[in-house]
Order: structure tokens, then sequence, then C-alpha cells
């Protein structure tokens, strides 16, 4: 009987922590060989992206108004719901990579403004970004894969987090002022505690046949590190 036959049952392996070792290392280097995939077409897109005539143009119409930031926040909320479920289809492994590029892309366009003005005010602060996330991002999962320490306790904490934040922004435009320093620093804790939280999952909660999900897990988790890294090294401009 198949899974559309049957609703109840899953084609998808046990827990990645339940697995034969074997499994569980195919598993964990699949999520990471895919991350690594995502993040090297977020750079690909964004080069794109970036050298497109008339990208000021395309720049302005995004945060040129505060209500053009708002509408370009609620499409890349919606689309990231859209990636995510995709991601996670258990019968269409088609599906789930559709929803993996789409949310790549998605990013790579919110990206743009952002990465717009730091290349007009010091490129060299991009390639530093990077490095310094990709450091934090390195030394995180290192914990998670060494203590083997399960830190899915963290996410009723990273959720009010994340909405509380997204709150603070939501009015930060509309209102037109600056969140400042310590809300660029509260926001890297908390993109460290979702790569924390996310990798644990990769460990503990995730299927044997989740990696596309998982990695999408872990991307939207670099990212918004980087994000916040890159601000905190304008910010220092």
């Amino acid at each position: 009987m198949s899974y559309a036959e049957n609703p109840y049952s899953s084609p998808l392996g046990t827990f990645a922590a339940r697995a034969a070792a074997d499994e569980r290392s195919d598993f964990i280097t699949k999520t990471y060989a895919h991350l690594a995939g995502a993040v090297g077409l977020f750079v690909v897109l964004e080069t794109v992206l970036l050298s497109l005539p008339g990208i000021d143009g395309l720049v302005g119409l995004m945060v040129g108004t505060r209500f053009g930031w708002l509408i370009v926040l609620g499409l890349f909320m919606g689309v990231s719901y859209l990636a995510e479920s995709w991601a996670r289809s258990a019968v269409s492994p088609a599906t789930q990579y559709a929803g993996l590029g789409l949310y790549v892309l998605a990013e790579a366009v919110i990206f743009v403004p952002l990465l717009y003005i730091v290349r007009t005010v010091d490129p060299a602060i991009i390639p530093a970004a990077g490095v310094t996330t990709l450091i934090l991002f390195g030394g995180l999962t290192a914990v998670v894969m060494i203590t083997r320490k399960d830190f899915s306790f963290l996410r009723s904490i990273l959720y009010f987090g994340g909405f509380a934040a997204m709150g603070l922004i939501v009015i930060a435009i509309l209102f037109q002022f600056s969140l400042g320093p310590i809300f660029t620093y509260a926001m890297i804790a908390l993109a460290c505690g979702y790569i924390l939280y996310h990798t644990s999952n990769v460990l503990h909660h995730y299927r044997i046949g989740q990696h596309v999900a998982a990695s999408l897990a872990l991307f939207a988790s670099v990212a918004l590190l980087f994000w916040y890294v890159v601000q905190l090294f304008l910010s220092r401009r």
C-alpha cells in the first residue's frame, strides 16, 4: 500500500537519532551538502542580481518608502512559508527541491538592498561578514556535534524572540526610527540560538529522508546570522 493510499504511514525513514550509524552519517552528510549547495546558489543569485542593469532603481522601489519594505517583508514571509511546506513534502522529492530553491531565491532578493548599500560603502564588509558568519556557524555546529545535546528546549524562546523581533522591525519601519546596535547584537544572539536549535534537530528530530527540509532550516538560520553580522560591520563604518 502506498503513502497516498494510507496517509497514516510515512515514506520517510526513522528518526536520525535512532537510525543505524551508516544511515545517520549519510543523512547528516546529505543535509550539509545541500546546505553548502544552497549557500553556493545564494552567492550566484546575489552576484547576478547585483549586476543587473538598473538595480539601483529596484533597490529604491524596495526600500524607498516604508510601505515598500513592509510589502517586501510580507511577500518574503509568505514565500518562506510556502517554500518550507514544499521542502517538507514527504511524497515528492521534486517539490522538496523546489521549496529549497524558492527559499534561496527569496533570501537572495531580500538581501539585495542591504548588500547594494554595503557595496557602495565598503565592499570589503561582505567577505569579512561571510567569514565571521562561517566561523560562528562552524563553532556552534561543533558544540552540538561534540556534546550531542538536544537544544529543542530553546524552541519556545526562539519563536517568542522571533515574533518580538518582527514586531519591533515593523514598528521601526512604520514610525521610522533606528533599532540601534543593541538590537543588532540581540538578533545575532537569536540567530546563534536558531543554529543550535536546528543543528540539534538534525541529530535528534529529523527523519532519514528529510535532509532537504533540514538544510533549508539551517540555511535560514545562517542567512539570518549573516544579515545581522553585515549590519554590525556596516554600523562601524
